[in-house]
């Protein structure tokens, strides 16, 4: 088996195991934070504080994979997914809560951006799309299985079982790394030349500018749907386990439509597929109050994972393009840290219109929000392939 092959198939299983790992999670978690007396605010401050450590780190740790090489880095966060796992149970109050969510965001800025690189790394020009989609597929996977499993597991054995399970499969992904996972460095022969401009580069390449953006928009949206809809499931007679489907029909829409819409994206028009998905997501969004029992809530949340199934491999691709200028663990390490900076944002801002409007203006506010900010990237993109073509980027570096 060649490198490139290794590298893919021990980090596809590695990060399935660890996205199944918080996809068991995500669909209790207010829940469980509510148990701790958490009010809407308090809600939004927990899961901001898991996207605040990621993104202070992450382009401080996208960086240092560069240069010092990924392996190592991604075996300590996996690790740390583990130990983390079981702070969860010890967490008695919403400020051990908000601790732990903090840790566990550290650990999360060592895993997922790094084994993206990595598998950038050895993605062939012109076929970004298709690596970056299939690769997508482990997170898409484990996020969706994950809901499932956790509902069942809370119905079935109590909400402690939940964080025990998440340890488990978090303990086998590091097990795994340590074991099967080639280091690859700078200067590596399988590798090519890894660029390391200065850090203003991410400012002055077109294109890194508008993924920066999207990212945060798109958190935004993702943000308000994955905090809020189990909060909202509760008030039209929605159960947990009933929660978990929902949640795990959109991640698994997003799955299954990766590797067709990642050929799609190395032929098509990337800004027109991350304009198109983004628009369905944020209409859906929008109309999730319309939702009154479960069947219309799993539609509307499916039509939100047919949209983000469309614009994930064409962000990705891009990001991979900027890489190739700017280093691949920097581009992915902006790029996660914008989308991290919209997953504080959403959270706080839902918490407040939550606890001052109603919960349905989470989902009307970000469903606008999401369409203004689509707009917004279709413009930054259209000038900045003028600029391209009339000469004027300016050499990052």
């Amino acid at each position: 088996m060649n490198t490139a092959r290794r590298v893919y198939n021990v980090l596809f299983i590695s990060v399935f195991a660890t996205m199944l790992g918080l996809g068991v999670v995500s669909p209790l978690l207010p829940i469980y934070a509510e148990n701790l007396g958490a009010t809407g605010i308090w809600l939004g401050v927990i899961f901001s504080a898991f996207a605040l450590s990621r993104s202070v780190f992450m382009p401080i740790i996208g960086r240092i994979s560069d240069r010092q090489g990924r392996k190592w880095i991604i075996l300590i966060g996996m690790f740390a997914y583990a130990v983390l796992s079981l702070a969860y149970l010890i967490a008695g109050s919403v400020y051990s809560l908000t601790a732990v969510r903090f840790a566990h965001g550290l650990a999360s800025a060592m895993v997922v951006p790094i084994a993206m690189a990595y598998i950038a790394d050895f993605s062939e020009k012109g076929k970004e799309g298709s690596h970056m989609g299939n690769f997508s597929i482990s997170m898409f996977l484990g996020m969706g299985v994950g809901p499932l499993l956790g509902g069942f597991l809370n119905d079935a054995f109590g909400m402690p079982s939940v964080f025990y399970v998440m340890a488990g499969l978090s303990a086998f992904a590091t097990l795994l790394v340590a074991v099967s996972l080639p280091e690859t460095k700078p200067g590596d022969p399988a590798l090519p030349d890894a660029p390391s401009p200065p850090m203003r580069a991410l400012l002055t390449l077109p294109v890194m500018r508008g993924v920066m953006f999207f990212g945060f928009i798109s958190a935004l949206g993702r943000g308000g749907m994955m905090v809020f809809v189990p909060v909202f499931a509760p008030l039209i007679a929605i159960t947990p386990f009933e929660v978990g489907i929902v949640l795990s029909a959109n991640t698994f829409l997003m799955a299954l439509l990766q590797v067709p819409i990642g050929r799609i994206t190395d032929t098509g028009n990337k800004v027109a597929l991350i304009v198109a998905g983004s628009t369905i997501a944020a209409v859906a969004l929008a109309v999730i109050p319309l939702s009154h029992s479960f069947l219309p809530l799993l539609l509307i949340t499916s039509a939100i994972g047919i949209g983000g199934a469309i614009q994930q491999p064409a962000i990705m691709a891009l990001t991979v393009d900027a890489g190739r200028t700017i280093g691949m663990g920097t581009s992915m390490g902006a790029y996660n840290t914008v989308f991290g900076i919209g997953m504080i944002i959403a959270p706080l801002m839902g918490g407040a219109f939550m606890d001052f409007v109603g919960i349905d203006a989470v989902f009307y506010v970000g469903g606008a929000i999401s369409l203004i900010g689509t707009g917004i990237f279709l413009v930054m993109m259209q000038r900045g392939a003028c600029r391209d073509v009339a000469g004027e980027t300016p050499e990052p570096g």
